[in-house]
This record gives structure tokens, sequence and C-alpha cells, in this order.
């Protein structure tokens, strides 16, 4: 199972890179999958959504739980 965030202010390869790094730095083994154009970012397993989510924001993005 996983979890989606909007996150609107992701905007380029470069923040798709910093938002894989964060949340892969905070949830070790987690599966990041990322659809530029629709500015979603999907995480697995869903279990780590809150520190998905911190890690997104730490990283200076403002992600929406979808």
């Amino acid at each position: 199972m996983s979890v989606a965030f909007i996150v609107p202010d992701m905007t380029c390869g470069h923040c798709v890179k910093t938002i894989t790094q964060a949340v892969q730095s905070a949830v070790p083994g987690a599966q990041v999958e990322i659809d530029l154009p629709a500015h979603r970012v999907t995480v697995s397993p869903a279990d780590s959504a809150s520190a998905a989510e911190a890690a997104i924001r730490q990283a200076g993005y403002d992600p929406k739980k979808q």
C-alpha cells in the first residue's frame, strides 16, 4: 500500500531529485514514484506517510496528502 501527496511547488527535475533523496533518507527502503506534470509524489509503504511528509517539508516543499 502507498500514500500520495500533491506537491504544487515541485516544478522541475531538481525538485524531483531533492524530494526523492529526502524521502529515501528519512525512510530507508521507501519506494518513491513521482509524476511531475501532476505534481504527485507516491511513497510506499503507506505507514511511512508522516515521516515522508516531514521529509518533503524539511526539503522546502509543501506537500498535501491526497
